[in-house]
């Protein structure tokens, strides 16, 4: 027992290294292992294990997802069973930040959630604004599946249903799936009905023949939807890999990281299925969506305040 311990020692300072660009060179031996909590939407989509297959080869660190809604990933990272979480709903994340079970948080990506339903659209709402088409959805009594799993796509369903001045629950047209984003979306091509979607999600299993569904509204500023990476706290949990989280945080944020997160997508469905945000709001190339991401998704007028860094002062440079 003793040596293999030694030999994985060794292997794990090789990875901590100091902060910085990660290394380029693979290291032979056993792989590091990460536990990464993270949300149905983004893993349903095929990303991670593209960069999982991509980070094994190049870093001998084995990236292990555990799929779950956001609320769930992030309790995961409260007990200590995940060393990095990738998540997407900013109010959650504002809490378990402002907790201190996790930190070092930089957005990564973005899209657009898109509502999603029958090609010929019985309730009407094709082209109308989020909260139009859910005011209309509920007048008209049409079956809407909510994921009801407290998953980030769900926190942003309820503040439109709030935004929309309805509380839909009760309702017999109101169904919860209490599922991922992949069997919600079946769920709603079998029972002919509306839902909110990950535009990501959506396209893989339209492409892929497994719904009918056609998405209806989009684009609007309401269906804003931002990814963000943070490592759980070792100061909370002093057993989790934070050097190697700090790693994979660097290399999302990374020219390389991002370049793989922006093509995604293209060559299978014709189009991105994220968006990388991290040169958008380091320039702000594109200040309208750059806004929108800042009065979205920053927190105390910043993507990560300072007090929940955890000294690491080189990802915001």
């Amino acid at each position: 027992m003793f040596v293999p311990l030694v030999i994985l020692l060794i292997i794990s300072l090789t990875y901590v290294g100091l902060y910085g660009q990660p290394s380029n060179e693979t290291t032979t031996g056993p792989p590091s292992n990460l536990v990464v909590s993270t949300t149905t939407s983004l893993y349903d989509t095929g990303l991670l294990d593209t960069i999982g297959e991509f980070y094994l080869t190049k870093f001998n660190v084995r990236l292990n997802f555990i799929a779950a809604g956001t609320g769930q990933a992030l309790e995961a990272a409260r007990r200590g069973d995940a060393d990095a979480v990738l998540v997407h709903a900013p109010s959650t994340e504002n809490q378990f930040l402002s907790e201190g079970v996790v930190g070092a948080r930089k957005i990564i990506a973005y899209n657009f959630f898109v509502i999603v339903g029958p090609a010929d659209d019985p309730a009407g709402i094709k082209a109308l604004s989020a909260t139009e088409a859910f005011k209309k959805i509920a007048d008209e009594g049409s079956i809407w599946v909510s994921r009801g799993d407290n998953s980030g796509t769900n926190i942003k369903e309820k503040s439109l249903w709030k935004k929309a001045g309805i509380d839909p629950s009760g309702y017999p047209w109101y169904v919860e799936s209490g599922t991922g984003m992949g069997q919600t979306l079946t769920i709603t091509n079998e029972l002919g009905g509306y839902t909110l979607a990950d535009t990501g999600t959506y396209l893989k299993f339209k492409t892929d023949g497994i719904i009918d569904l056609e998405i209806l509204v989009a684009t609007d500023k309401d269906l804003l939807n931002t990814y963000s990476v943070m490592a759980v706290n070792p100061n909370k949990n002093p057993n989790v890999k934070f050097n190697l989280a700090i790693k994979f945080i660097e290399w999302l944020i990374s020219e390389e990281g991002q370049k793989m997160i922006g093509d995604f997508g293209k060559e299978k469905y014709g189009v991105s299925l994220f968006n990388p945000a991290v040169d958008l709001l380091k320039t702000n190339s594109d200040p309208s969506i750059a806004d929108m991401i800042r009065n979205y998704a920053f927190l105390q007028g910043n993507e990560c305040p300072v007090e929940w860094r955890l000294g690491q002062e080189q990802l915001y440079r």
